[in-house]
């Protein structure tokens, strides 16, 4: 019993640490979240681009290799 009554101790005292921590916290306000995700969707499509662009010539060129 005293095994199980210190393991729920410890993770009370755990999770109350957590929560002190992350009052701490620098949340983003709505408008940086906003423009964070749209930078990231746009470098997403980007390199999604690049990435298919290469594709397509490394492609070729082993064709005409072969």
């Amino acid at each position: 019993m005293s095994k199980s009554s210190f393991s729920f101790s410890a993770m009370r005292t755990f999770f109350g640490e957590v929560s002190t921590e992350l009052k701490k916290c620098a949340w983003p306000t709505r408008p940086e979240l906003f423009d964070s995700t749209v930078v990231v969707i746009i470098s997403v499509f980007l390199l999604g681009g690049f990435v298919a662009i290469c594709d397509l010539i490394l492609r070729e060129l082993i064709k005409l290799v072969l």
